[in-house]
């Protein structure tokens, strides 16, 4: 019996440690065009201020407004990606699951740490606004080459 357990916590300790270094490298990539900043003015997106806000300290708001309004531009990018060719689109990539699944494990991290750590939950943002950032620019490659067809 403890062996067992003990075999579940290391594979899940392996995989939660598979999963972060995941994101990490998917949120380090840089595409030939960043096409983020042009979906976020398009669709009057408020994440390229929340990042400026959370790297600015002199800027700082409250971190509870930065992250509902972080809230707001996930909902808008992950349902143009669904639906922003007209027709809905089911198959997303993996990377963009695995990124929608990180957004939602952040925004836990951040309901429970928020109150306890600020730096924490500034880390949890910023992490957010990346994750929103990438989803808006993988939209924004996508309109570019539906375009060009």
């Amino acid at each position: 019996m403890f062996v067992s357990i003990l075999i579940i916590a290391i594979s899940l300790t392996l995989f939660l440690y598979w999963f972060r270094y995941t994101c990490v490298l998917i949120l380090s990539t840089k595409t030939s065009r960043d096409y983020a900043s042009q979906i976020a003015s398009t669709n009057q997106l408020a994440f390229v201020e929340t990042r400026a806000s959370l790297n600015d300290e002199s800027l700082l708001a409250s971190l509870e407004q930065l992250h509902k309004s972080l809230d707001r531009d996930y909902k808008l990018v992950t349902y143009l990606l669904r639906h922003g060719s007209g027709t809905v689109v089911p198959a997303r990539s993996l990377e963009n699951r695995i990124l929608m699944v990180d957004f939602q494990l952040m925004r836990l991290w951040y309901a429970a740490i928020h109150l306890v750590s600020h730096r924490h939950a500034h880390h949890a943002l910023l992490e957010m606004t990346s994750i929103v950032s990438h989803l808006a620019n993988a939209m924004g490659e996508r309109t570019a080459v539906e375009s060009s067809s």
